[in-house]
C-alpha cells in the first residue's frame, strides 16, 4: 500500500470544476493584479478567522516581512521568537534589519516557551513571534500578558494553523498583527504561492495595504518604502474555492488525528503530540518523537509512507545565523527535538486503511 505524506489529487478531484469557473471569470476579466477575487478572498476571510481586517500578499513570508514593517521593526531591534520552526520566521527577521533572539520550546506542544520569555527581553526588544507549530497554537494569553507588561509588538506566525483557536479565539486574530502561508502543502492551499496578514487595528491594515505596494498612496507617491507583493488574482480565485471546504478539511484531519491517538498509545518508543488544554489543532503535521528516529524515516519510505522531518536543524545552528553568537546546547530542547521529531500522514483525505497501515509499520519496526 502507498500512502503519500499529502495526496493534492484527492483534495482537488472534488473541487476542480469550481476552480476551473473561478479562473474562467479572471481570464474573462483580465484583471490579474488585485482584481475583484482578491477583494473577495479579503472579505471571505475576515468572517472565517473573526477579524476586522485582511491583507493578501504574494506568500507566507512576505506576509512576515509586510508584519514587520508595518510595526516599524527595524536596524537596532530585536524580536524574540522560537529556534524550532521554518526558516522565515527568523530570516524576516534579519530581512528588515533587525536581530533574531531564540527562546527555546516546549517539550510536550514543541512551541515558544512563555516562562523562559521575559529573561530574554532587553531594552531593544521591541516584539515577539509567536509561532502557531504544525498547526496548534501557542500560548498566547501568557504571551500577550508578557507582551503588555514589557510594551511589545506581538506577531502570531500562523503559516500552519489556519483556522486553530486558543481559548476560544482564532489563531493569528489575537496579537497584533497574524500571518498566514497558502503555499500549496499548507491546510488551505493556493496553486502556487500566497500570504496573508490579519489584524484588528485599522492603521495598521492601512499600513500594510500599501506596503504591499512599495508603501504608495496614492499611486507614485511613497510614505514608506514597501514590497511588491500582491496576492494574485488567479490564487485568490482558488482559494475562495478551497476556503468553503476548508471546515471539512479541518475536521476530517482532527478525526485523522484521533484515530491515531486511539490506536498508538501502546508504543513505547514514540511520543505522540500533545494538545494544550486550552488549543484547538488543526494538525498541519501529526508529529512524533521517536526513538531510531532516522532508521524509522529510512523504514517508512522504504514501504512507500510518506514521512518528513520538520525540522532537522534549528535555526541558531544554522550557518547563517552564526553571528548572533549562540552554540550547540544553548535550546537543548529545541536541539533534541530536532534529532527525534517525524511527521506522518495527517491529510484529510487518508483513509482508515492508510492509517492502519502506517500504525502497522511503525509498530513493525520497533519489533
Amino acid at each position: 500500500m502507498k500512502v503519500p505524506l499529502l495526496d493534492l489529487n484527492a483534495q482537488y478531484a472534488p473541487v476542480m470544476d469550481d476552480i476551473r469557473s473561478e479562473m474562467e471569470k479572471v481570464f474573462a476579466s483580465h484583471a490579474y493584479k488585485l482584481g475583484p477575487q482578491v477583494k473577495e478572498f479579503e472579505e471571505e476571510m475576515q468572517k472565517f478567522c473573526e477579524v476586522k481586517h485582511a491583507v493578501g500578499c504574494a506568500s507566507g513570508t512576505d506576509a512576515l516581512v509586510l508584519a514587520l514593517l508595518a510595526l516599524s521593526i527595524g536596524d537596532g531591534d530585536e524580536v524574540i521568537t522560537t529556534p524550532f520552526t521554518f526558516f522565515a520566521t527568523a530570516g524576516t527577521i534579519h530581512r528588515v534589519g533587525a536581530r533574531p533572539v531564540f527562546v527555546d520550546v516546549k517539550s510536550d506542544t514543541f512551541n515558544i516557551d512563555p516562562d523562559k520569555i521575559e529573561v530574554a527581553i532587553t531594552p531593544k526588544t521591541k516584539a515577539i513571534i509567536a509561532v502557531h507549530l504544525f498547526g496548534q497554537p501557542a500560548e498566547m494569553d501568557k504571551i500577550m500578558a508578557i507582551a503588555k507588561k514589557h510594551n511589545l509588538k506581538v506577531i502570531e506566525d500562523n503559516a500552519q494553523g489556519i483556522g486553530a483557536k486558543f481559548d476560544g479565539k482564532t489563531a493569528g486574530t489575537i496579537g497584533d498583527i497574524g500571518t498566514l502561508s497558502f503555499f500549496p502543502s499548507k491546510n488551505l492551499g493556493a496553486m502556487g504561492d500566497g500570504g496573508m496578514c490579519l489584524t484588528n487595528d485599522a492603521e495598521l491594515a492601512d499600513r500594510l495595504f500599501q506596503l504591499r505596494e512599495h508603501g504608495e498612496n496614492p499611486q507614485y507617491y511613497h510614505k514608506w518604502v514597501g514590497l511588491n507583493s500582491r496576492l494574485d488574482t488567479i490564487q485568490a480565485a482558488v482559494l475562495l474555492v478551497k476556503l468553503r471546504y476548508l471546515p471539512a478539511w479541518s475536521e476530517a484531519r482532527r478525526k485523522n488525528a484521533a484515530y491515531y491517538f486511539q490506536n498508538m498509545q501502546n508504543i513505547p518508543q514514540i511520543k505522540l503530540p500533545v494538545v494544550h488544554k486550552k488549543a484547538e489543532s488543526i494538525f498541519n503535521q501529526f508529529t512524533l518523537v521517536a526513538e531510531k528516529r532516522d532508521e524509522l524515516l529510512k523504514y517508512l519510505r522504504s514501504n512507500d509512507i510518506g514521512c518528513a522531518i520538520y525540522y532537522p536543524l534549528p535555526l541558531h545552528q544554522q550557518e547563517c545565523f552564526s553571528y548572533l553568537n549562540y552554540k550547540k546546547s544553548d535550546f537543548p530542547i529545541s536541539e533534541q527535538l530536532a534529532e527525534s521529531v517525524i511527521s506522518i500522514p495527517v491529510f484529510s483525505e487518508i483513509t482508515k486503511e492508510q492509517q492502519d497501515y502506517v500504525i502497522e509499520e511503525i509498530r513493525n519496526f520497533y519489533k
